[in-house]
């Protein structure tokens, strides 16, 4: 195709310049060359859907697989340290800074943060009838209200404290505890009565909460005289940044005396987490790769047929004007649209499979964005690679060439 700029003056020669293709005419043109052949097209980006649905569908059930090991795992305590007071250079008992709980929540990777305290010198009976050296054992502790989110407990029946009865006399009982003490109402505590609103399930984390009595912060010392130190210090932090945040929480929590402060060990289902993770990518990496060529394979061999078969057209539009760079755009947004098309397709449908997978085995359901971006990216990418080869071998074509063929 070709424009005449101007009526020339008389004598001089005749300059033509090729017109240019906007974008418009680049998706009229593509979208020409798959509806003409729309059975062949359908075929293609049906395998193009197929190769990028299978990428999707693995990501996302494999994610889907890793999420609810994680969620197993971090049952575990993975991310899961404790803070406690040890002893001092003279081998008495030390205790942890007043202000040892606010200095923690600063530190960047703890995202969660919380203690409990002993109340001591007192003990809790079922009735005020018991003997007083008949304790049974269990610990009075004063808690945070965030005590339960942060170990990962959960309520057997009652409810947990609020900022209401963490205020009043009122206690939550421990698994063990509970038992010990059966079922009763309340229970008495240093000359009072105090109500049982809650009893807990058996905490896998802080196995040491299974036989406490916990009461409310405010109200231990209110009623029981507790001097307000915190006994031992829970925080949830990053993953990958357990063992930094491991590295400072003495020095965080009591500057003066690091060495009088006892940290615990992350969790030893840390290490295989991170290994089921690793090997989780790599699987991921692979499998994508596979799914990625066996579509741009398609594409490829989609557009070499279009070009055999079209040597009509292109020699009639090379005969008309058309560059060999127009050509070679055509065919290649040809591929880009083909290729797309197959994309958004099979990103729906890998979106589906997996939702429908992860339903079945009671898994979250986990769509990765950088999978759904991803495999729209790579489509492209694919399909202006496999469409390139064809594109400039179908530019190549003379148009008495190109004619003759046909």
């Amino acid at each position: 195709m070709v424009v005449v700029t101007a009526s020339p003056p008389r004598g001089n020669p005749v300059r033509l310049v090729p017109a240019r293709l906007g974008l418009m005419d680049l998706l009229r043109l593509g979208g020409m060359g798959l509806r003409t052949r729309p059975l062949r097209a359908v075929l293609s980006a049906l395998g193009i859907a197929i190769g990028i649905a299978a990428m999707v569908a693995v990501v996302g059930i494999s994610t889907s697989s890793q999420a609810n090991l994680d969620r197993y795992l971090a049952a575990l305590g993975t991310n899961l340290l404790t803070v406690s007071p040890g002893n001092t250079m003279f081998g008495e008992a030390a205790t942890l800074p007043d202000e040892a709980l606010s200095m923690i929540k600063r530190i960047g990777p703890v995202y969660a943060a919380t203690a409990v305290g002993t109340v001591t010198d007192t003990a809790v009976y079922r009735t005020d009838r018991i003997p007083k050296g008949e304790s049974g054992g269990l610990a009075l502790q004063a808690a945070q209200l965030d005590l339960l989110s942060t170990v990962g407990g959960s309520m057997a029946s009652g409810t947990w404290l609020n900022k209401a009865t963490e205020r009043y006399p009122a206690v939550v009982l421990g698994a063990t505890a509970a038992q010990r003490l059966g079922a009763v109402p309340s229970v008495y505590i240093g000359g009072r009565w105090y109500t049982v609103v809650g009893v807990l399930n058996p905490v896998p984390l802080a196995p040491e909460l299974d036989t406490a009595v916990l009461i409310g912060w405010d109200a231990a010392k209110s009623y029981l005289g507790f001097d307000g130190h915190a006994t031992t210090v829970y925080t949830r932090s990053t993953e990958s940044r357990v063992e930094a945040v491991r590295a400072v929480l003495a020095a965080t929590a009591n500057p003066a005396g690091p060495d009088e402060v006892e940290v615990s060990k992350p969790s030893d289902a840390l290490a295989p987490k991170r290994a089921a993770t690793a090997a989780f990518n790599s699987l991921l990496l692979g499998l994508g790769a596979v799914a990625l060529l066996v579509g741009g394979i398609g594409v490829a061999n989609t557009m070499v047929i279009s070009v055999l078969e079209r040597r009509a057209e292109i020699g009639l539009r090379r005969s008309l004007g058309a560059t060999r760079g127009q050509i070679r755009t055509q065919f290649v947004a040809e591929s880009l649209l083909l290729s797309l098309v197959g994309g958004i397709g099979g990103v729906l449908g890998g979106f589906v499979v997996t939702g429908s997978y992860a339903t079945t085995q009671n898994w979250p359901t986990v769509v990765p964005a950088w999978a759904i971006g991803g495999g729209l990216l790579a489509t492209l990418v694919v399909g202006a690679i496999a469409g390139l080869y064809p594109a400039v071998r179908a530019a190549r074509l003379s148009p008495t060439e190109a004619l003759a063929a046909a």
